[in-house]
Order: C-alpha cells, then sequence, then structure tokens
C-alpha cells in the first residue's frame, strides 16, 4: 500500500506544472513575447518604459522555465504606463495620538494597462490596470536622489502583480 501511495504522489508531482514560487504554468507553454511597455503618463520618467519591460521579462526569466521569443509565442504581454503620480500624503501616528503627531509623507503612484494574450488558451486571455503605490519621507533627501530605487521598487509590485496575474490565477 504504500508503494503505491508513493507511486502515486510521484506521478502528482511529474504531471503538475505548479512551481515552488506559486506560478501554474501549462507544460504546453514554452514562449512568451514582451513587447515594449510605452510611456503614456503625463509625468514621464525618460528610463520608466524601458525599466517595466525590462522588469517583466526578466520576473519571466528568473520566476519560469518560459522562454522569452518573439517568433509564434505561446502568450504575449503588452501595454502601456498610463499614470505616474507623486502626492503629498500623511500618516496618523497610532501609537501616539494627540494632535500634530502626523508623520509628512509623499506617495509615488505607478498605473499600468496590461494585456495579456494567451494563445494557447484564450479564455485566459485579460486586459487591465494593475496599480500600485509606495509612500516615502518627505525629509528623506532631495526627490531626484531617491527617484530611481522608488520608481524600481514600485516597477518591481506592479511586475509581480502581472507575472501572478497571468501565472498564478489571482
Amino acid at each position: 500500500m504504500k508503494k503505491i501511495l508513493l507511486l502515486l504522489v510521484v506521478v502528482i508531482f511529474n504531471s503538475c506544472s505548479i512551481k515552488f514560487n506559486g506560478a501554474s504554468i501549462p507544460p504546453e507553454m514554452k514562449t512568451v513575447n514582451v513587447l515594449f511597455f510605452e510611456n503614456n503618463a503625463t509625468l514621464v520618467v525618460p528610463s520608466m518604459a524601458t525599466n517595466m519591460t525590462e522588469t517583466l521579462k526578466n520576473m519571466i526569466r528568473n520566476q519560469s522555465s518560459l522562454n522569452i521569443t518573439t517568433n509564434d509565442p505561446n502568450a504575449v504581454f503588452s501595454g502601456s504606463i498610463t499614470n505616474y503620480d507623486i502626492r503629498p500624503t500623511t500618516i496618523i501616528d497610532a501609537n501616539n495620538r494627540g494632535v500634530g503627531n502626523t508623520s509628512p509623507l509623499n506617495r509615488m503612484t505607478i498605473r499600468v494597462n496590461v494585456k495579456y494574450t494567451n494563445n494557447l488558451n484564450p479564455k485566459l486571455s485579460f486586459e487591465e490596470p494593475i496599480e500600485r503605490f509606495i509612500d516615502f519621507p518627505t525629509s528623506g533627501g532631495s526627490f531626484a536622489a531617491q527617484e530611481p530605487a522608488l520608481n524600481k521598487k514600485v516597477i518591481d509590485l506592479i511586475s509581480q502583480d502581472i507575472f501572478d496575474r497571468a501565472f498564478a490565477n489571482w
């Protein structure tokens, strides 16, 4: 009985397309293309479009066994950056609830409209906006010095959301 149970477990894991990172990529999917994400936001950071595109490509390379190709891919990612915004915000200090116990912060928000076309199973295709933000202190130095690292953090979050939406079915 133990041998049959062990054999059943081995067969199930060998036929499963789940990766340890939570991705569920069908075994027949081998290739994907990531088209350049244009920056159509009103406020434009010159490197943001390239960073968005390359971050998503690198995430696919690092978290899956998919090959990136332009020749007849099994799936295609495309999209554009539609919003880039920096606004003041305030966080209230929950530990010290008196008047004036707030921390001045700025919020950087990036929104990307992404389209995922699954050529093997079109029912899994989608097109939707994905938006993420990060709060940062106004006293952390000049914004110009902080901006590249903040952009990277938000783009990493968006890229992970895109990857998860396409391959982890969230």
